[in-house]
């Protein structure tokens, strides 16, 4: 009997960005959905401005400050079966605290797979 493959090679989607000009007082979409459940995630608010987030669009996630970053390493170091991810589908909303006046939001995105 052959040995499991525990091997995990780490893939990016393509980075999610929305433009200052498009942050308002309710929540807006940073890119599209996810197409993978994501093992690893970082979120960069480079506006001049504090901003919410949101993984429902509805409630208040977590804020970050102008410049700041939200890195995630959810379960980079668990196998194919086992572990927990941020799931294929979701998308990540921001919206103004203060109003910015330059800069964009990131989402970046990291998944697994055993090939």
């Amino acid at each position: 009997m052959a040995a499991p493959n525990l091997a995990i090679r780490l893939h990016f989607e393509p980075v999610r960005s929305l433009a200052y000009t498009s942050v308002g007082s309710g929540y807006m979409g940073v890119g599209t959905a996810i197409s993978n459940p994501a093992r690893q995630f970082f979120v960069q608010n480079l506006t001049d401005v504090t901003l919410m987030f949101s993984f429902d669009g509805v409630n208040d996630h977590f804020p970050l400050p102008a410049n700041g970053f939200f890195l995630d390493d959810i379960t980079s170091n668990k196998t194919q079966q086992g572990g927990f991810w941020l799931a294929e589908g979701t998308r990540l909303y921001v919206k103004e605290v203060g109003t910015p006046s330059s800069g964009s939001v990131y989402f970046t995105v990291a998944y697994g797979t055993d090939n």
